[in-house]
Parts: structure tokens; sequence; C-alpha cells
């Protein structure tokens, strides 16, 4: 089993790889846009649970392929993890494992958050056992369930966010193999990230300026990781190179 694990491994060629984990990301930009920029947005009201739960009901076909966009953004970034271990390793070795740990730690929580969603639409599978409920009661669950998916993965996106700090630094030790403008985007982008991902979590009014801080940091932190989505699948493992 370890033979042929290795085998596959080495089967695979840096190009090979940079070339899947640009791919990856750019499929996970737009299912992402879909999944939390257009489904959730759009359906979740926050602070209104009567709103939210009716919304869900009246688009429950909408959600149910918004929390497959995300069953899918998770299988994204498992084989992102995997390509990107396998680009950066010549480049350095323990670098590359940190970055690939970080990034299936983040996913890991991201599973954990998306379990939330399991338990929203068993409370809209309208079940018998649910007849115990009055409907403003489930309606206060339903929020609750979407708060707490917001909440765990706002602290996945603070290890996501650490993971992008630890790919910038990557990107500028690899001695030209990787432009270094690259790795200036990914640490602005994490910085970014892990400032408003904790805001998130640890701050108890960041909703009533949650809307003007995303607007200005949503841009720096897009652009990081789509750029280096972009160089990896167009120009990533073209040019070798071993910076320890």
């Amino acid at each position: 089993m370890t033979t042929n694990v290795s085998s596959f491994h080495e089967s695979i060629t840096q190009r090979q790889a940079a070339m899947i984990a640009g791919i990856a990301l750019i499929l996970m930009a737009l299912v992402a846009g879909f999944a939390y920029g257009f489904v959730f947005t759009s359906l979740v009201v926050s602070g209104n649970a009567s709103v939210t739960a009716q919304n869900i009901k009246n688009s429950e076909t909408l959600f149910r392929a918004g929390v497959l966009g995300w069953l899918m953004i998770l299988l994204l970034d498992i084989v992102v993890a995997w390509a990107l271990y396998i680009f950066l390793n010549p480049i350095n070795k323990s670098l590359s494992r940190l970055v690939a740990w970080l990034r299936l730690v983040y996913a890991a929580l991201l599973g954990i958050a998306l379990l939330n969603f399991v338990v929203v639409l068993a409370l809209l599978s309208g079940a018998d056992y649910l007849n115990v409920l009055d409907a403003s009661t489930r309606n206060a669950q339903i929020l609750l369930f979407l708060n707490a998916f917001s909440g765990m993965w706002s602290l996945g996106l603070v290890v996501f966010g650490v993971h992008l700090l630890v790919l910038g630094y990557a990107v500028m030790r690899s001695q030209g193999v990787i432009p270094q403008f690259l790795g200036v985007l990914l640490l602005v982008a994490a910085v970014f990230q892990i400032l408003t991902s904790a805001a998130n979590v640890l701050l108890p009014n960041y909703d009533t300026y949650k809307p003007t801080v995303e607007m200005i940091t949503s841009v720096p932190m897009a652009i990081g990781e789509l750029a280096f989505a972009v160089w990896l699948w167009a120009k990533g493992g073209k040019t070798s190179g071993n910076a320890g």
C-alpha cells in the first residue's frame, strides 16, 4: 500500500501538481461565490429567524444546492492541500508539509461547521417528531444553527489565514522559483483574513460594521489567492528550483 502511494506521488510532476492546485483554487472561488456569495447571503437575514426560515423554505432546492457547493469546497480544499504539498516539496520540504497540514486542519474545521446544515435540513424536513416544536421555536433553532456554522467557519478561517501566512512565507523563500510579488499578496491576504475572521468570533458588535470591513478587505483577500491560483495554472512548475 505504501509503495503504491509513493509511486502515485512520484508519477505527479511539479507542473501537474501546480496545474491541479491552480484549477482547484479557481473552481473553489467560483463555487464559493455561489454557495456563500449568493445562496447564504441572500437567504440568511441576520437576527431575523422567521424571515430566514421562510426564505429557506421558499427556496429549499437553492439552499440544498448551496450545501452541495460547500461540500465541493471541502473536497477541493483537500485536493489543494495535496497538490500544494507536491508542488512546494522540491522548494522547501518543511514548509510544504506545514502548508498542507494547515489547509487540511482548516478543511476539517469546515467539515465540522457543515454539520450544522445537516441539522437545518432536518428541521426543515417536516418530520412528525418536529410537531412538538412550535413554528417560532423551530425558526429560532434554524437561525441558531446557521449562526453556529458562521462562527465555526470563522474559527476555521483563522487557521486558513495562518495557512496563507505560511504559504506566503514559502513563496518569499522560494528564491525566485515563484514570483516574490505573489508572496507579498498572500501575506497581505493572510493578515486581513486572520484579523477579520478573529473579529467575527471575538467582537460582540462586529455585525454592525462587518459589511464595511468586508468591503475594504475582501478585494485584497481575493486577489492574493486568485493571483497565485492563476500563476500556478499558467506557469507553476515550468521552471524547477530548490530553495531547501
